[in-house]
């Protein structure tokens, strides 16, 4: 009995601690970025590059994915209002038949952008990969991140963590309901961006430079 307790209170320690971690994470990355995310393109300032974070075209169910579709659109509207001048497209390319990079360069240009203003980026795995190959391959330190408000949060906390200036322009999102499972996910992704940075975790490939003038 005394063995059981001793078990059942380590344990409750450790989903506290846990808990306090999971709250720690998301604060500090929600406040770092407050001040560099917006969903009105009147308060960014212009950009040689923007970011366009990428994510699946289709759902598992063969519905066009909303994220996929909204994040087209804000990318598309900051080239067109002259906020940025180009696009670096960063996703996974990892698996075959699965090109979010291809993706992501094809419906841009069925919304007007050039295909010489986009870049694509067949290494960003993650947004880590995305954020920092932003920098070290393609040459900037300043940029847009695009995404959803809570991924562009992330994203701009690890631009500042690894001396890049960045912001958000916030897609427009899902409805609570359908977005659930991701935000759910977030909030573990965060704590991972603080996992990472203890242990030191770098961009997982390197690769020829492509610098943007």
């Amino acid at each position: 009995m005394k063995l059981f307790k001793k078990i059942l209170f380590t344990g409750l320690i450790f989903f506290g601690l846990s808990v306090l971690f999971v709250l720690y994470a998301n604060y500090t990355i929600d406040y770092e970025a407050e001040d560099n995310v917006t969903s009105d393109i009147g308060n960014l300032p212009n950009e040689k590059v923007g970011l366009l974070l990428g994510t699946s075209r289709i759902l598992a169910n063969g519905k066009p994915n909303p994220y996929f579709v909204n994040r087209i659109k804000a990318a598309a509207e900051l080239y067109h209002a002259g906020r940025i001048q180009n696009i670096i497209a960063s996703g996974d390319n990892s698996r075959k038949n699965y090109n979010e990079p291809e993706d992501m360069k094809k419906a841009l240009i069925r919304l007007g952008v050039p295909a010489d203003k986009i870049y694509e980026d067949f290494a960003g795995f993650r947004t880590l990969d995305s954020v920092v190959r932003a920098k070290e391959i393609f040459g900037q330190k300043s940029f847009i991140v695009i995404s959803q408000r809570f991924h562009n949060e992330r994203a701009i906390y690890l631009a500042h963590q690894n001396g890049i200036t960045a912001y958000g322009y916030n897609a427009k999102d899902v409805d609570k309901e359908a977005g659930f499972k991701t935000n759910a996910r977030e909030k573990l992704a965060r704590v991972k961006v603080f996992w990472d940075f203890f242990f030191g975790v770098e961009p997982k490939f390197g690769g020829e430079k492509i610098l943007i003038e």
